[in-house]
């Protein structure tokens, strides 16, 4: 059985029914993570939890460490990672409460770190399918069965945030065909590709963006009681579909990196070696 990293997002901050083994605090070669790893059981399988934006939801998706999220879970032992995340929706037929679990993303950040490809080690992982399938197709499955509304596919338009998006650019990211958008997966799946984990993720739509003419009639209130809906959903589906993924026998991105590596290997500095726990 493998072991499965949960990365929760805005709303999700713990999991009942984990029974938890353990509480890690981690310092990586890349700082500190946004909590401490909560480790433990879900329904047979081995579970990470990590709350992306901290306790208290306490750092903006700009703010968060990356790279020692994604590092730390690697530490860990983890293989396969769900990644829950509150999205805005960009088409019609995507409505509030809806899950999607894309199968894309563009990314449009620049303010953050997004490799572990630096300081004398080039790399080019490969990304054309940047979403784990064979963990997409449980979370979809997992979600009909408790006769969730979930779209099987879709692209994720990663923005940079803290700020939502401005009606224009709301419009141009629809005349792109993008089809919801959130400020965190894409980072994740670009840094857990470089470290060989599976990843996915399950997207809670709350809202509509601002391209939308209900727009101005949504309150404060209305987006926090969708998202409290969405996450006791997610919740149902994860408590689900977890131990059918740690059952997983090989996954996609096992190997991702074998021939991504361009630096000779006798070129790579040592002092880099070390920080990828590699000399």
């Amino acid at each position: 059985m493998a072991k499965v990293g949960i990365i929760g997002g805005s709303g999700l901050y713990n999991i009942e029914g984990i029974e938890i083994t353990d509480e890690a605090s981690l310092m990586t070669p890349y700082g500190q993570p946004s909590a401490n790893f909560v480790t433990g059981n879900l329904n047979g399988a081995e579970v990470v939890f990590l709350p992306r934006h901290g306790k208290g939801h306490s750092l903006s998706p700009s703010e968060v460490n990356y790279r020692a999220n994604i590092f730390g879970m690697k530490k860990l032992g983890v293989e396969a990672i769900v990644s829950v995340s509150a999205c805005g929706s960009l088409k019609e037929n995507i409505r509030p409460l809806d899950f999607v679990v894309p199968d894309q993303y563009f990314d449009r950040t620049y303010k953050r770190e997004t490799s572990f490809c630096t300081k004398g080690l080039v790399g080019h992982a490969a990304m054309a399918e940047p979403y784990a399938p064979e963990i997409r197709n449980i979370l979809v499955n997992c979600a009909k069965d408790l006769g969730l509304r979930v779209h099987d596919k879709g692209t994720y338009l990663n923005m940079e945030g803290p700020q939502f998006s401005t009606k224009a650019e709301s419009l141009v990211y629809r005349l792109w065909g993008m089809d919801i958008i959130g400020m965190t997966n894409a980072t994740e799946a670009k840094l857990a590709r470089e470290v060989e984990i599976s990843y996915a993720t399950l997207a809670a739509v709350t809202d509509y963006d601002c391209w939308h003419d209900s727009h101005d009639s949504v309150t404060v209130e209305m987006i926090i009681q969708n998202l409290t809906k969405n996450v006791e959903n997610a919740k149902d589906i994860l408590k689900q579909a977890i131990p059918q993924i740690a059952g997983i026998e090989k996954f996609s991105a096992r190997g991702a990196m074998a021939t991504a590596i361009v630096t000779a290997k006798e070129l790579i500095p040592e002092n880099k070696l070390k920080e990828l726990g590699l000399d």
